[in-house]
């Protein structure tokens, strides 16, 4: 007799039917995969940052190349909410999947701005984009700073519809303080660990590859600090997590699992193999059937 599995997870009260999303900036809004990925098959789909009015991003050149992985200086460039609204939800809600929309701003008014905007809308769960400067404190990331963290999440949690994820930045002394922050100001779950500040020059030009200078170091190098980040969470509050950092195959999603996380993310993995997600959700299933695990839910945050 085939062995029933149950692969789905809760987020903050949300079902997601398997524990396989993307992360924010790597997939678009979904529209760009459509031909390539079966949207259904997906937990959730994880939008491109979305601001209040419209971000033009960074000079180029602002993506290159790295040993490992990637970096990119985008500058999350997005059209703003006004198009995200009539163009990328009812594209989202033609699928059976959940709908995780990241949220970035430049001040607390402009994520909380969006975050109201979003309540009236058919979307499942909130991504707080926390590694955008602070405009109004000199330009330090608001995840950088907890007492920053706690009061933008209690900003957003007061007007917030649906249930807030806190994206936090690994370019901190110590991960497990933000994170507790972020408890602190209500957040319902965390997702992490977003990108690595990095830096890239050419040696025979003499000059920095990207407008930028530095970028945001993603894809498979940064995936042991991924790991780390998301065990020393995981024991350090009590809410939901979702992983990513650097996940490519099915290890490195079963690894953020059994390390606390109750979902994972994809992200540089999707420019270079658009299947990826799909690979990894039927690479879940294959483990569960070898190990004789009928519920992913049993290895979430096993090793200690």
């Amino acid at each position: 007799m085939e062995q029933r599995l149950n692969t789905t997870v809760k987020i903050a009260g949300v079902e997601l039917k398997n524990p396989v999303t993307v992360a924010s900036g790597t997939f678009g809004s979904g529209a760009e995969y459509g031909d390539f990925v079966d949207l259904n098959r997906l937990g959730a789909v994880t939008t491109k940052g979305v601001a209040n009015v419209a971000w033009e991003g960074n000079a180029t050149p602002r993506v290159a190349e790295t040993y490992g992985g990637m970096l990119n200086a985008v500058g999350l460039q997005n059209p703003g909410y006004d198009v995200f609204s009539s163009r990328d939800i009812p594209f989202l809600k033609q699928f059976d999947t959940k709908i995780i929309v990241n949220v970035c701003g430049r001040t607390t008014e402009d994520y909380v701005d969006v975050v109201e905007k979003l309540g009236d809308e058919a979307v499942d769960l909130l991504e707080i984009n926390i590694s955008c400067p602070n405009v109004k404190e000199g330009g330090i990331a608001f995840g950088q700073d907890p007492k920053a963290v706690e009061s933008i999440t209690k900003a957003v949690k007061r007007v917030a519809k649906q249930p807030v994820i806190m994206k936090l930045s690994p370019n901190v002394a110590d991960i497990t303080v933000m994170a507790k922050a972020a408890e602190a100001g209500g957040a319902d779950a965390l997702s992490l660990i977003n990108t690595i500040t990095g830096m890239k020059i050419d040696v025979e030009r003499q000059r920095f590859i990207l407008a930028n200078k530095t970028g945001g170091l993603s894809g498979p190098a940064i995936h042991p600090v991924a790991v780390r980040m998301v065990y020393q969470t995981a024991n350090a509050v009590s809410l939901p997590i979702i992983g990513m950092g650097g996940v490519a195959t099915t290890e490195d999603a079963l690894e953020l699992i059994l390390a606390g996380a109750s979902a994972v993310a994809v992200g540089t993995a999707n420019f270079n193999d658009p299947a990826a997600t799909i690979k990894i959700i039927d690479g879940i299933e294959d483990y569960m059937v070898r190990h004789g695990v009928s519920d992913i839910n049993e290895l979430i945050g096993i090793v200690k």
